[in-house]
């Protein structure tokens, strides 16, 4: 039995939304991408998110044979995600109707974050129809992560109960199915790992006359060594960390972080890294940038001397990814997905301890040697091409959809 037609849910957040925001990043990349290359393939996909803004039309093709669907649930207007949870019902009515309304039908649930999948339990339950989640991120892993994160104690319960419910679990490296079996006691062979991707041809290496011009279009001075950092604003991605290493470090002339990433609601963690800045004497080499979109990120990449990822927890870490991609060495916390993406010493360097002295000391060691970065950027490309593609990802994802396809129907259908 074939697939043919994929009900997708990212409920809290669209894949149409401009990156660097609280809610956006690696995820709506995943969705956009492993749904245009799903349709690509024939398989028909409704990617179903919350209406945030009532003038966004109903149903909007973003890539052919797949549709972004605005489902009203709660008001039309943005709401943190911490509020959703008692709209994941009236989410999973609209999705039902939107159905309905169309007379078709779904052969696959996925599900992205855990207020998706707790609406793609309701559906699953309904239609007779398997059900597989990615978490993205699980409020138990980041909170043994960093102790001063908090999260809402009705995620905690969900995603308790959710992991047992799901006919599978998508995973995007073997650390993360090893904490679904520790931490929430589930069987490996209820987790499929596959890992995210990367667009080869957005993302790659600048020839010198590339680099020259991408920072011409940035307005960054061709002398200047950059250390690009890039994704939401938050404490758990660790950038205190960075400003910190930038001020520990021997030789800092014309040393420069850009950090991309942010919206309204991160302007009280800006104003605090702002003043660690100050406080450290390095306010006049930090430069924060905003949000920018996916589109305009290759530039960045190209004009950087090197890519920082100093954080807490990563599930996966994207941005290392594209980077690498982009032939620009990452220097990267040794945490979760981390660990999995960056080969030290050989694409990059891990940092086993989230303190500024390691850190300070590799960003040194690559801005000193353009040889060595050369040849960890040659090699970061080498490992993207190998095996993260986007065109690979979606062949696992459609595989997947076909084997869930053959295993028996939900036990707990009602």
């Amino acid at each position: 039995m074939t697939v043919t037609r994929i009900a997708m849910l990212s409920m809290h957040t669209s894949p149409l939304a401009a990156l660097g925001g609280r809610e956006t990043g690696g995820m709506n990349v995943y969705v956009r991408q492993v749904a245009t290359e799903l349709a690509a393939h024939g398989i028909a996909v409704d990617v179903f998110t919350r209406r945030t803004d009532p003038a966004l039309p109903a149903v909007q093709e973003f890539a052919p044979g797949a549709r972004l669907v605005q489902v009203d649930a709660g008001p039309a207007e943005r709401i943190e995600k911490e509020e959703m949870v008692d709209l994941t019902a009236p989410f999973a009515d609209g999705v039902e109707a939107f159905r309905a309304s169309e007379g078709i039908s779904y052969d696959v649930i996925h599900s992205h974050y855990w207020l998706s999948a707790e609406a793609g339990d309701r559906l699953a339950g309904q239609w007779r129809v398997p059900h597989c989640a990615m978490f993205h991120t699980l409020g138990d892993v980041k909170l043994r992560a960093r102790a001063s994160e908090h999260e809402p104690q009705a995620r905690l319960d969900a995603e308790r109960r959710l992991v047992h419910r799901l006919d599978r679990i998508v995973a995007a490296t073997e650390h993360e199915r090893q904490l679904l079996r520790q931490i929430y006691r589930v069987s490996p062979q209820h987790v499929s790992v596959i890992p995210l991707g990367v667009d080869l041809d957005r993302f790659r290496p600048a020839e010198p006359v590339e680099r020259e011009a991408a920072r011409a279009r940035l307005d960054i001075p061709e002398e200047e060594r950059v250390v690009l950092a890039v994704g939401r604003i938050e404490p758990l991605k660790g950038l205190d960390i960075l400003i910190r290493s930038l001020a520990l470090m021997s030789t800092r002339e014309g040393v420069r972080i850009y950090v991309i990433g942010g919206d309204d609601r991160a302007e009280p963690e800006v104003e605090r890294l702002q003043a660690l800045a100050h406080e450290q004497g390095v306010a006049d080499a930090v430069t924060f940038l905003g949000p920018r979109s996916h589109e305009a990120l290759p530039d960045y990449y190209h004009a950087a001397d090197l890519v920082a990822m100093p954080s807490f927890y990563e599930s996966f870490g994207l941005v290392a990814v594209e980077a690498m991609a982009s032939g620009v060495p990452v220097v990267a916390s040794r945490v979760g997905g981390l660990a999995s993406t960056v080969v030290d010493g050989r694409t990059g360097y891990l940092i086993a301890w989230r303190c500024p002295e390691p850190f300070a000391e590799k960003i040194e060691l690559l801005l000193a040697n353009e040889e060595l970065r050369r040849a960890l950027g040659a090699a970061a490309r080498e490992r993207m091409v190998a095996a993260y593609s986007w065109a690979k990802v979606a062949e696992s994802v459609a595989a997947l959809y076909d084997e869930l396809l053959e295993e028996p129907a939900r036990a707990n259908a009602v």
